[in-house]
């Protein structure tokens, strides 16, 4: 089987190969002899009833600093591909919101994955609280006073924005930080969007496990530790990943939330789990399948092209 397939991302040049699921999965896609088309968001178009782009067939290689290669731009019009990789990264703003919107246009005859309307219905850090009783205390305001008495009931907590990644401008205040009110005045002036309160998990510091789940089933798994002094996990702040197994409480979740990612055709997700709490559900451009395989599991990205394939011809 042959499929065309246009990967709708950052620009292919910024990447960092070592650790990027979007590159392991052009590279096994190129493995198997799909056809590959790269664009990004601001080449997408719609005009007479057609989602288009301008594209470019890539060839990769996993070779620091040669990594890829791009042919001649054409005006792909993107229903006449098998699959669209909608894998830009966040942050989830009204130009990611648009980008489903035209994508919408051709799924499912052309297979977006995600689901191009289910990742813009399912916003990471309030999908989540669909699952309550999975989930630490979670507040989302922005205002001040609920802010205060959720601090005041709590003690120590995280605050973040609302539609964040990476780990970019996430506090932990404790009941005693002096700073508490000048940083909702930061983030009062600084995002329009309510925000994330959230109760400090103090197992956060034996790691914070990321799980890939494929199609609503969980194929494997790494946990990120914080750097010393630093609350965040996040790799692209300091976070270090180390091999991990998945426990009871695990595989518990992901049963639980399996399902509504099968059902919303969510087929590849990463969430969060700190302890024995989900934290995020991961939708727009998961990461970690790169670092699994490295640690000794699973070739995720050959499990995922196995169910897209399966999709196409189903």
């Amino acid at each position: 089987m042959t499929l065309t397939v246009a990967v709708q991302m950052d620009h292919i040049a910024t990447l960092q190969i070592a650790g990027d699921t979007t590159f392991a999965l052009i590279l096994e896609a190129q493995r198997r002899g799909h056809r590959l088309m790269h664009y990004t968001p601001d080449r997408l178009a719609l005009s007479d009833s057609k989602v288009t782009a301008q594209a470019e067939p890539v060839q990769v290689a996993d070779v620091v600093g040669k990594h890829f290669s791009l042919g001649e731009a054409e005006h792909l019009d993107l229903a006449t591909c098998d699959v669209v990789l909608l894998r830009q990264d966040p942050p989830f703003d009204m130009a990611y919101i648009t980008t489903t919107h035209l994508l919408e246009r051709i799924h499912p005859k052309t297979l977006v994955v995600n689901d191009p309307a289910e990742v813009r219905n399912a916003p990471e850090k309030l999908f989540v609280l669909d699952f309550p009783d999975l989930t630490p205390e979670t507040l989302i305001t922005r205002d001040a006073g609920i802010i205060r008495d959720f601090r005041n009931e709590f003690g120590d907590i995280i605050l973040k924005p609302l539609y964040g990644n990476g780990g970019a401008a996430v506090f932990r205040l404790r009941a005693d930080d002096e700073n508490f009110s000048a940083l909702l005045e930061l983030f009062q002036e600084n995002f329009r969007e309510p925000f994330v309160v959230q109760r400090y998990l103090p197992a956060v510091r034996q790691g914070d496990k990321r799980i890939i789940l494929i199609d609503g089933e969980a194929v494997g798994a790494i946990n990120r530790i914080p750097a010393e002094g630093d609350a965040r996990s996040n790799m692209h702040v300091g976070g270090k990943a180390v091999a991990t197994e998945m426990s009871d409480r695990d595989l518990e979740i992901c049963a639980a939330i399996g399902p509504e990612l099968k059902r919303r055709g969510l087929l590849l997700a990463g969430i969060d789990v700190i302890g024995d709490y989900l934290t995020e559900i991961n939708v727009t451009s998961p990461t970690g399948i790169r670092e699994v395989q490295r640690f000794g599991g699973a070739d995720l990205a050959a499990l995922f092209w196995d169910a897209v394939e399966g999709k196409v011809v189903g």
